[in-house]
């Protein structure tokens, strides 16, 4: 799917439609130093086996694509979550 680098959109801080800047998300480095991660690595310690069972088959072929919207007027981000597809691309025009 192709999805315009600028939108007219909603901004929640600016209570009006403005333009934003699109860009896809991709999530950052995980924390070691975070709790929960802290607690997954515990887990996997020692003669056990994983925390979790290995999934056998892959049921889905998709990810769900998000894309990060900023407004160019006063700098707020929000994520807005398109759905499941292939292949997401952020084109200059449509």
């Amino acid at each position: 799917m192709k999805f315009p680098r600028e939108v007219r959109t909603y901004c929640p801080r600016c209570k009006t439609y403005t333009v934003h800047q699109a860009s896809l998300y991709k999530p950052g480095k995980r924390r070691t130093l975070a709790q929960g991660q802290r607690r997954y690595l515990r887990k996997l310690k020692g003669y056990g086996s994983k925390r979790k069972p290995e999934q056998k088959e892959f049921a889905k072929t998709t990810e769900k694509q998000v894309v990060k919207l900023k407004c160019t007027v006063c700098g707020y981000t929000r994520h807005k979550c398109l759905g499941r597809m292939k292949k997401l691309e952020i084109v200059e025009r449509v």
